[in-house]
C-alpha cells in the first residue's frame, strides 16, 4: 500500500471521528509534529496534543480533503485539508491546513502544518 493511499485512510478515519485510533496506527515513535504554535517530539508529546485538541471539540462537523499528492522518491505526502469544527462553548471555526508528511516504513516519522494562526 502506497502512502498516498495510507494517508487518505487516516483522513478517511479522522473524519469518522477516529483521530486517536489514526493517530496510534500510522504515526512512529519518534514522530516529530511543527505547526505555527509550536513543535513536538515523541509519540506520547503528540499524543497528549491530540487529546488535548479532541477535548476542546464539542463536534466536528466534516473534514474535506481539497488536494493530496505523493512525492515517491522522497517518502512525502502533502494533504491541503479543511475542517468545520465547533468548540467547546459554541465556536463554530472553518479551518484550513496543509500538512506536509515524511513517511518511512509505513509510519509518519515527521509532519509540518501549514496554516493561517
Amino acid at each position: 500500500m502506497t502512502n498516498l493511499i495510507k494517508s487518505k485512510q487516516l483522513y478517511d478515519q479522522v473524519g469518522q471521528g477516529q483521530l486517536l485510533e489514526a493517530f496510534d496506527a500510522n504515526y512512529a515513535e519518534n514522530i516529530v509534529m511543527e505547526e505555527p504554535s509550536g513543535k513536538r517530539e515523541g509519540k506520547a508529546s503528540c499524543r497528549q496534543y491530540e487529546e488535548q485538541f479532541l477535548n476542546n471539540v464539542e463536534v466536528f462537523h466534516n473534514l474535506e480533503i481539497k488536494a493530496i499528492s505523493e512525492d515517491v522518491d522522497k517518502g512525502k505526502v502533502f494533504v491541503e485539508v479543511a475542517m468545520d469544527i465547533t468548540f467547546k462553548g459554541g465556536n463554530r471555526v472553518n479551518m484550513e491546513q496543509v500538512a506536509v508528511q515524511q513517511w518511512e516504513q509505513g509510519q509518519i516519522v515527521h509532519e509540518r502544518f501549514y496554516y493561517n494562526a
